[in-house]
């Protein structure tokens, strides 16, 4: 279950909730005055509607729908990939690994820029996924970011870690941090929510330079079922945060006679100014008398990278039903002869839509 904008129940579930307007008599010696004032739900709702309607792009490239409402079903899947290597004490190890794809289906309810989303993932439920992962999303005119977390044991592939070549789940387990954020330079006449949120119309082609700046972070450990499975495997814990920013580019291509394909495309590469990557490990051996773990830093400035990349397609089939399809991508170069980590974030979308 991913709850996309937790504050915006609260205030979703206040807009439409009906308020009777409260009324205050006084009594004086020359007249009786009544005010009345509006609830708050009115006040509220009217608020919302002004703030909706007043846009600062060019009318002529991009427009507001006229309707306030907007409901989309989603089909949502992500995945992750990490390649990582080190050697610590003469203890090499090679990680090649991904985890089980999270596949949720959803609705969404957008009222005024308010979106609340519930997903559900069929195979939780069934009990064949135990990872867990949240995804924040923002997408303005000038201003776009996105978070995502995930905490994982499904981490299963090809590993070179004391004897064993290869990783079942439960061997290991990730929590990683991943967060992107955009400045567009072109923002009135280039709309990232027409390409991904679709609260906007983008009438004419468009493309804007970006400026922006990433952060990943988080750890890889063995666990103890691992150690289990194989009491010959060392134990080794990865840890990581890398900063970078950057710049890019992207566009939105409309076509057809009454603009209503959408193709939106944006790359953005970040050059990592620090980073702070730990690899530990100790043997088998060292395990089981108690010693420590030894450690190899790989600390500072350095010339690494990482990429974020967008894509979708949007089709109006009239202004109130729309369908559609996103792409993003997050990878992550960072390799020398210390610590390597690359991770490979992606997160696909389908959606249909209708308007209110």
């Amino acid at each position: 279950m991913m709850i996309r904008v937790i504050l915006s129940i609260i205030l979703f579930c206040v807009v439409t909730v009906e308020t009777d307007a409260q009324s205050v008599s006084t009594d004086s010696i020359k007249s009786d005055t009544i005010v009345k004032k509006e609830g708050l739900g009115k006040r509220l709702n009217k608020k919302l509607s002004n703030n909706y309607f007043r846009s600062k792009y060019d009318t002529n490239y991009v427009v507001r729908p006229k309707e306030k409402w907007l409901l989309r079903a989603m089909v949502n899947q992500t995945g992750n990939y990490i390649h990582a290597k080190g050697t610590v004490n003469d203890i090499w190890s090679k990680y090649d690994l991904h985890t089980k794809k999270n596949t949720t289906i959803g609705l969404e309810v957008n009222y005024c820029d308010l979106a609340v989303s519930l997903s559900l993932n069929p195979a939780k439920i069934r009990g064949d996924y135990d990872d867990y992962e949240f995804n924040f999303e923002y997408h303005g005119n000038r201003i776009s970011f996105d978070i995502n977390y995930q905490r994982a044991t499904s981490l299963t592939g090809d590993l070179k870690l004391g004897d064993m070549d290869h990783l079942d789940e439960e061997g290991l387990r990730m929590n990683i941090v991943n967060v992107a954020a955009y400045y567009s330079f072109n923002h009135r006449r280039f709309s990232f929510p027409a390409a991904l949120y679709q609260n906007y119309y983008q009438r004419r082609s468009a493309g804007s330079w970006l400026a922006g700046a990433s952060f990943q972070g988080g750890s890889i450990k063995t666990t103890n079922a691992l150690i289990e499975r194989s009491p010959k495997a060392p134990d080794v814990h990865l840890t990581f945060a890398n900063f970078a920013i950057g710049g890019g580019y992207g566009y939105n291509l409309v076509l057809g006679r009454h603009s209503q394909w959408l193709l939106h495309l944006s790359a953005m590469p970040n050059f990592v100014v620090y980073k702070h990557n730990t690899l530990e490990a100790r043997s088998a051996a060292e395990r089981m008398q108690g010693n420590d773990y030894h450690e190899k830093r790989d600390h500072g400035l350095c010339f690494n990278m990482i990429f974020n990349e967008r894509a979708s397609v949007v089709y109006h089939f009239t202004p109130r039903f729309n369908a559609g399809a996103s792409f993003m991508m997050s990878n992550s170069i960072y390799d020398n002869g210390d610590v390597t980590f690359n991770q490979n974030k992606y997160h696909a979308r389908a959606f249909v839509g209708v308007r209110l």
